[in-house]
């Protein structure tokens, strides 16, 4: 879509941005006047935009979760970070909520792919549960034209690795209602993969995934100790970036930040809308800036 007719679909969409003195202003953002997210000394080495939990659907709320809001809200953040200019954009899982059936879910997730299409610089993909409720992985990477479920790639001397947890303790990929929520597993393959990548690399390291690596289950992956040991052991990773628990969170383990992102889908409107942008800072520092309800952090 050319960057007119894109300018104009985000404008109809959500009209509660709007620029003052060259600083883009957001209801509910945490961007204040005058104040600069690449200024002075904290330039970043790269700089990522963060959304999770979207679960876009067609249907009526349920609970706090408010479906089709997920659209006027991602057009909220597509604003910010036309302004802000991401090197990157990731979406931590969940993007679609589960349908009546195989075609339902293509039906939400070809829409909200072409939503986030609108999103500046290249896009990336966590696979989370609901994702590949109905869908096989296949049919999920095939619309948002990823290769891979789970990979690595460099920017800027920083090296990032995206997970899948989306296997069942038999290590069967979800897809077809073979799952549960809460039954997360990494299967050897990649955790084969995952050392070589570790051990191949070296440059910091900042990992992103759907379900959590710093907690049990249900809200954890069931072999997350091995896991974190991997990455641990590495000397290398900043940061884990994760979704899933819709309230977010932050520990500390080893050494490394595990952060949980809030998820876009609670509450009603713009007001209650969140999203994140992160920078890797020179000197290995991390710091993320919270949109809407998304708390900010820097370490």
């Amino acid at each position: 879509m050319p960057d007119q007719q894109k300018e104009k679909h985000l404008n109809r969409l959500s009209r509660r941005a709007f620029l003052k003195g060259g600083t883009l202003f957001l209801a509910g953002s945490t961007l204040l006047p005058g104040r600069s997210l690449a200024a002075g000394d904290d330039k970043p080495k790269v700089r990522i935009g963060l959304v999770t939990d979207l679960h876009y659907a067609d249907k009526d709320p349920w609970y706090n979760r408010y479906y089709r809001d997920t659209l006027t809200k991602l057009a909220a953040a597509a604003k910010d970070f036309a302004a802000i200019k991401p090197d990157f954009v990731i979406e931590l899982g969940d993007l679609i909520d589960s349908g009546l059936s195989v075609d339902a879910e293509k039906g939400h997730l070809k829409r909200i792919a072409k939503e986030l299409a609108l999103l500046p610089g290249p896009h990336h993909y966590v696979l989370g549960n609901h994702c590949v409720d109905n869908l096989t992985k296949a049919e999920f990477l095939e619309i948002v034209g990823q290769k891979s479920s789970y990979y690595s790639f460099d920017i800027n001397g920083c090296h990032f690795v995206v997970l899948d947890a989306c296997f069942t303790s038999k290590r069967l990929p979800y897809g077809r209602k073979n799952s549960t929520w809460t039954d997360a597993n990494i299967p050897s393959a990649e955790i084969d993969w995952l050392k070589a990548d570790m051990q191949r690399t070296p440059n910091k390291t900042v990992v992103f995934l759907h379900q959590r690596l710093d907690v049990e289950p249900p809200y954890g992956v069931k072999n997350a100790p091995e896991i974190r040991k991997i990455l641990s052991d590495s000397g290398k990773v900043l940061a884990v970036l994760q979704g899933h628990y819709h309230k977010g969170d932050l520990k500390e383990i080893d050494g490394i930040h595990y952060c949980t992102l809030k998820a876009m889908i609670e509450g009603r409107g713009l007001e209650n809308n969140a999203y994140a942008i992160m920078d890797v800072l020179p000197g290995d520092a991390i710091r993320i800036t919270g949109f809407g309800n998304q708390t900010s952090y820097k370490w």
